[in-house]
């Protein structure tokens, strides 16, 4: 074989190396983005139920406004359905945010920082659910007390058994609030280290 041919036939055969590796960088590519988006999916998945749960007690409390007979009934009503509409939104416009970023489209740095201030204002998002979800607790409980037995929550006398019972609701979601959090943290830890092992 002369040297000319030699060379012609090593030429072709890095051509197609090359080709290969080209290929096997967007399969890889594409199997990190779309298990990075599962992540996420499963994610929205729980939160789209926990909204329509929250929209449902929303579209309840609105239809029976007209039983919040002093201001502060009204006021709690008000703030909760607000609250029950506004968080759920919040919560699946960043998972959602999260699901669109895309590797292939993005060069490896333009994406990482796009990961971090999305995983930066999903995961505020969330520190700020965990507060009002405490605060909702407390507010959606007289509403609903009014809607369901026509009774003034702040009126009522309370024995020790049942302002135990509040307290011990209160710790309860606390607990939940904090291990839904933590599932965030979690998911988003995986995400982000699906990203990292990226080598682009």
């Amino acid at each position: 074989m002369q040297l000319e041919e030699m060379k012609s036939l090593w030429d072709e055969m890095s051509l197609k190396i090359d080709s290969q590796q080209q290929l096997t960088n967007k399969l890889i590519m594409e199997m990190t983005q779309q298990k990075f988006r599962n992540r996420f999916t499963t994610l929205s998945l729980y939160e789209t139920s926990g909204a329509v749960i929250c929209f449902l007690a929303a579209i309840l409390i609105l239809v029976n406004l007209n039983k919040m007979d002093t201001w502060y009934l009204m006021l709690c009503g008000i703030l909760s359905a607000l609250i029950l509409i506004i968080l759920p939104i919040l919560s699946l416009r960043a998972i959602n945010g999260m699901k669109k970023i895309d590797f292939i489209k993005s060069n490896y740095k333009e994406t990482l920082v796009r990961f971090t201030k999305r995983k930066k204002n999903m995961m505020l998002i969330q520190q700020f659910s965990m507060g009002i979800s405490i605060i909702l607790m407390w507010l959606v409980a007289p509403v609903f007390l009014m809607i369901f037995s026509g009774k003034d929550f702040f009126m009522q006398d309370y024995s020790t058994g049942t302002l135990v019972f509040f307290a011990a609701t209160t710790i309860g979601v606390i607990f939940f609030v904090r291990w839904g959090y933590r599932c965030y943290k979690r998911i988003t830890a995986s995400a982000e280290k699906d990203l990292k092992e990226l080598d682009i």
